[in-house]
């Protein structure tokens, strides 16, 4: 298929990694293969147009923008659901991907998650987390949610609490139940090999198996390992059944790492790639019964009830670090996605993280946290108390304090979503179609209520943002625009914020 892009036409969504690229026009030189999707976040086989056009890529592998065309292999499907970008993500929702009407867990949302990665990365203990969350509440952060990272188990696939450095996993669980936090773990579809977890679940027949029988190991992150056959009842069921005795011990949920497309590919089977995008996709599936979750790597899991964080960001300002933070954010929610979550706050690539501990930029910290703070999951791991001066540490209490002051607000937002399957996260070009707004992703909606621009540059307090034409409150301020730019300075929380007076979600 090959068709020529209207003019002034705009074309959003693909993959979340894409955002800093997006929006894809005519200027674009851009060719991309989605099977399978080699990017380790989320992705939706999914174009969207802001003149309501629908490009569904279903199996289809290439997509080439160049010259004013798009080209594409046979199979995909063109198609139009209004004039604007929003009519065409409800078109498209409506015909691919039916929102559930269900949520993930409130708590994710309610109040700050802290991971234990950056801190302890592989060397998790009882006695390590139980001071980290007590930290936590010394510290004046709420206790919400705890994520307990990779390193905890026996061994991949063997999902139980080390024996020797968790000596009495449920009485840390409770303790940390008492302080205030629910508790989920790090877990993966991957199976140590040479370990009784293996055996058993080779018995079970619940691994992947090549074409002449014997199991399929795969090179991941940390190494060579065995994967769960997803798509078969004996892998999903052998996996449900420890993540069961872990919750009846205690755990709340489950952190679903892993499930990447690349690390099921083999080259020599010619479905490999559309076989490696289905197991990712069963693996959403399968943590979607669990409200507490979260998940990086999902494919066609769009309408889930699922919490998707953005993936490991480094610590620093370009397009790998912050700059990237808002642009894939929205990508996310245009294709399906919006329970998000900007990454860890600070960056939670750790070698990137570790490199420049003896240079932390505090600064980068608190912007970070900016960029965060009224997105639906805000999510540390690195100890602000620890890596930052006391202002800055205070700082991000202030901006803290800002998400309580309109969480009212981003919870009925969320709550719409629930219902509608609208974005939480959205474009300017969603709600305000055709005002040139088109390539605008460095402010958002969260809603139609809230405006949120962070500020982005380094040493930067000031920075424009454009209001829509209408009644705006900053702060104690009103503000009457035209629709025009206008400039702020936010020395404070880092971020400006702008109410939208008598305008209710629809």
């Amino acid at each position: 298929m090959k068709f020529e892009l209207l003019p002034s036409e705009c074309w959003y969504g693909g993959c979340a990694t894409w955002g800093i690229k997006i929006p894809l026009t005519s200027q674009s030189r851009e060719e991309v293969f989605l099977t399978p999707n080699l990017t380790p976040n989320q992705g939706m086989p999914l174009l969207l147009s802001n003149m309501g056009r629908v490009l569904w890529l279903g199996k289809t592998s290439r997509i080439c923008f160049q010259d004013g065309t798009v080209e594409c292999e046979e199979g995909a499907e063109l198609w139009e659901s209004g004039k604007t970008l929003r009519s065409a993500y409800l078109g498209a929702m409506k015909r691919y991907f039916p929102f559930s009407k269900e949520i993930p867990a409130a708590r994710l949302f309610e109040a700050p998650i802290f991971n234990t990665w950056i801190e302890l990365t592989f060397h998790q203990s009882q006695k390590a987390i139980l001071e980290y969350a007590h930290r936590i509440v010394e510290n004046g952060f709420t206790p919400g949610v705890l994520m307990i990272d990779d390193g905890w188990s026996e061994s991949y696939g063997d999902w139980r609490f080390h024996s020797g450095r968790f000596p009495d996993a449920a009485g840390m669980l409770q303790e940390l139940h008492e302080l205030g936090f629910q508790v989920m773990l790090w877990v993966c579809p991957y199976v140590t090999p040479d370990t009784m977890a293996y055996r058993e679940a080779k018995n079970a027949h619940a691994l992947l198996e090549k074409k002449n029988g014997t199991t399929r190991l795969a090179e991941w992150w940390n190494g060579f390992s065995a994967m769960v056959d997803l798509s078969k009842e004996e892998g999903c069921g052998w996996l449900d059944h420890q993540l069961q005795k872990l919750l009846e011990l205690g755990v709340d949920g489950f952190k679903f790492d892993g499930g990447d497309p690349v690390y099921y590919v083999e080259s020599d089977e010619e479905q490999d790639g559309a076989f490696a995008n289905e197991l990712c996709r069963l693996w959403s599936e399968f943590g979607k019964k669990y409200p507490y979750n979260e998940y990086r790597a999902s494919w066609r899991a769009a309408g889930l009830p699922l919490m998707q964080r953005l993936c490991d960001k480094q610590h620093s300002w370009g397009e790998h670090g912050l700059a990237a933070l808002v642009p894939d954010a929205l990508a996310q929610g245009i294709t399906g996605y919006p329970f998000c979550c900007a990454d860890m706050v600070g960056g939670g690539e750790y070698l990137n993280f570790w490199e420049n501990a003896d240079r932390l930029d505090g600064e980068l910290f608190v912007w970070h946290s900016a960029v965060s703070c009224l997105m639906p999951a805000i999510q540390f791991s690195a100890a602000p108390w620890r890596v930052l001066s006391k202002e800055e540490n205070q700082r991000i209490h202030n901006q803290l304090a800002l998400r309580q002051q309109y969480w009212k607000e981003i919870w009925e937002v969320m709550e719409h979503c629930q219902q509608t399957g609208e974005p939480v996260v959205r474009y300017m070009e969603y709600e305000f179609p055709h005002e040139g707004l088109e390539a605008v992703q460095d402010q958002f909606m969260v809603g139609n209520r809230l405006l949120a621009a962070p500020l982005l540059e380094k040493d930067v307090w000031n920075r424009k943002v454009y209001v829509p034409a209408g009644d705006w409150q900053y702060g104690e301020t009103m503000i009457h625009s035209q629709g025009e730019w206008m400039e702020f300075c936010e020395k404070d929380l880092a971020i400006v914020v702008l109410k939208r007076v008598d305008a209710v979600e629809s």
